[in-house]
């Protein structure tokens, strides 16, 4: 078990993402290829849930946003190398970690309030 750490430790790259939580409005530029050219494509909604532990190199997060009245999600690994950064727009004020109910509300309902966050 000790030998799968440390290749586990090998592997897991050396990247700072902004501590981010569930209910938080986040920017994801990740990285496509398309054939021989590459581009990065901004994908902005909610984060409705972080999977794994930090550190854990299959920790993933899910972020949902609604486009045109359709809701697309989209789970990215914590520590793709495809991630160029990530930013945060606003810290979101939930009381859960997992925002499954935001896929069935709709209008005011599906809106999460703000939270006051110190610098």
């Amino acid at each position: 078990m000790d030998f799968l750490r440390e290749i586990e430790n090998e592997l897991r790259p050396e990247i700072t993402l902004p501590d981010f939580r569930a209910g938080d409005n986040v920017t994801v530029y990740y990285k496509i290829k398309e054939g021989n050219k590459e581009r990065i494509q901004p994908f902005k909604g909610n984060v409705i849930q972080i999977r794994g532990k930090r550190g854990d190199i299959k920790a993933t997060f899910t972020v949902r946003k609604v486009s045109n009245g359709i809701a697309v999600e989209r789970i990215f690994p914590l520590y793709s190398p495809n991630i160029e950064k990530v930013e945060i727009n606003k810290h979101g004020k939930v009381r859960r970690a997992r925002l499954y109910y935001l896929r069935t509300a709709k209008g005011k309902a599906a809106r999460i309030k703000e939270r006051r966050v110190r610098k």
